[in-house]
């Protein structure tokens, strides 16, 4: 079973070296909170940062050989314990249901900064807005 843990500041780099690994082209910011899943080295992270009044949760990735087996929920789930804000999330509409059952629900009207960006990403690419 994997740990948890939010990485301290100049363990940040261990989360970039996870995600260019995994091909991704996400990494993380001065700004965010970085929460990792670990067995044997990083199999997962995400990233909470400052939005509004509440924090926006970017850049969830499982490494291939770890989903299905329940680590993103559990990474959410220790992520969010002690943020007592409100959390949105931008989703391809495939995993809205993923995000329903950790308590997300759709979000007709995100924060206007939030609402920029996904103007921008949706020029590209389908996203929904989900908020907890």
């Amino acid at each position: 079973m994997p740990s948890f843990r939010c990485l301290p500041d100049h363990l940040r780099p261990l989360a970039d070296k996870f995600y260019r690994g995994q091909q991704s082209a996400m990494r993380t910011r001065a700004a965010h909170q970085v929460w990792v899943a670990e067995h044997h080295g990083i199999i997962a992270a995400l990233c909470l940062q400052p939005m509004a009044h509440g924090q926006w949760l970017t850049s969830l990735l499982v490494d291939a050989a770890h989903r299905q087996q329940g680590v993103a929920s559990a990474l959410i789930e220790r992520a969010l314990q002690a943020v007592d804000t409100p959390v949105w999330l931008f989703c391809h509409p495939d995993l809205q249901p993923f995000y329903q059952r950790l308590g997300f629900e759709s979000c007709d009207r995100p924060p206007e900064p939030l609402a920029e960006r996904l103007r921008r990403y949706q020029m590209k690419k389908t996203l929904n807005v989900m908020a907890r």
